[in-house]
């Protein structure tokens, strides 16, 4: 009889989400008022769904607290944003932990050369772009951006014949210096949302690397658990401008987090590439139509919108072609 494959239990991930709410327990029993947790359970509410997909996808949870939270909670985006670094570190983390411990396959050459530009691009956007930026127009821009990948996606693979590859092939100088510069642009979207690279560094691999997506998406969650402890580091412990409100947000979604992104990397390893490519065009059209009902684009914003739209889909296009005289 063949020897059964030994059991891999995430012991890291134990160990961490254990931590985690016996600190969580520890700090609540020692407050005198913790009526927040009963303000804040639309919070809770939405990063149940939040943290599941970020772990099941390469959208990290800000794709969907960062719009709830500004456009319908009314939350300040710079809050938002600190909130979606700080929740994400312990959500993203502990789906991290679990993909490591179950040896989930990851392309590290991915995780290594986006993370490289990805902490540079954080820095640069966080002290120089951030400032400038408007977030309902930035908002607008992405979702258009990433509709127009899942739309390039959908297209590749309704290609029977589509070759995808659980590595990214003959890796190269090139493929290096390339990844680095998705990151630094990744990282300065990040900077912005408190979530991005992993989409964004997601668009290129799939696309022109034919990365698998099965490989992608738990690829994705490791980069952003890096940039997104970066991001928690640098507002928390050197802007210091992580605020009540962003703290009371935090400890109130802390249990929700803890379980459900690392349920949603442990689903997502149970299902076939079609699933998740699915998926993510069903996450990526909710997110753009969710965007246009809380923003009501005014005429200005719906030609942002179009032309994004048309800009990313004759990208990605492009991006498609070039691999496929590479891969020939």
């Amino acid at each position: 009889m063949a020897d059964r494959p030994a059991r891999r239990i995430p012991v890291l991930y134990f160990a961490f989400m254990l931590s985690v709410l016996i600190s969580w327990g520890w700090y609540m029993s020692t407050q005198s008022d913790v009526s927040f947790l009963a303000r804040r359970w639309a919070a809770a509410l939405t990063m149940v769904f939040g943290s599941f997909i970020a772990g099941s996808s390469p959208e990290g949870s800000a794709a969907i607290s960062y719009p709830v939270f500004t456009l319908l909670l009314k939350i300040p985006p710079p809050v938002a944003r600190n909130f979606s670094f700080a929740i994400q570190s312990i959500g993203m983390t502990s789906a991290s932990l679990l993909i490591l411990g179950l040896r989930v396959r990851v392309d590290w050459n991915y995780i290594r050369f986006v993370t490289i530009g990805g902490i540079v691009g954080l820095i640069f956007g966080t002290y120089y772009v951030v400032p400038l930026i408007s977030p309902v127009a930035a908002k607008l821009f992405f979702v258009s951006l990433w509709l127009s990948f899942g739309i390039t996606l959908w297209r590749e693979n309704r290609n029977p014949s589509r070759i995808v590859f659980d590595a990214i092939p003959d890796f190269q100088a090139a493929d290096q210096v390339r990844l680095i510069a998705f990151g630094l642009v990744g990282g300065v979207i990040s900077s912005i949302f408190g979530t991005g690279i992993n989409i964004f560094t997601f668009c290129l691999v799939t696309i022109y690397y034919r990365l698998n997506e099965k490989v992608a998406t738990p690829s994705s969650v490791l980069i952003m658990t890096i940039e997104t402890l970066l991001g928690f580091f640098l507002h928390a412990g050197i802007l210091h401008d992580f605020s009540r409100e962003s703290f009371e947000l935090w400890l109130t979604c802390i249990p929700v987090v803890v379980f459900f992104a690392p349920l949603g990397a442990f689903v997502i390893t149970r299902l076939a590439r079609p699933i998740i490519a699915r998926l993510l065009y069903i996450i990526l059209f909710v997110q753009f139509i969710g965007a246009l009902i809380v923003i009501r684009p005014s005429a200005p914003q719906w030609g942002l919108c179009l032309l994004t739209l048309a800009a990313g889909l004759g990208l990605f296009a492009y991006i498609a072609r070039l691999q496929r005289h590479s891969v020939t």
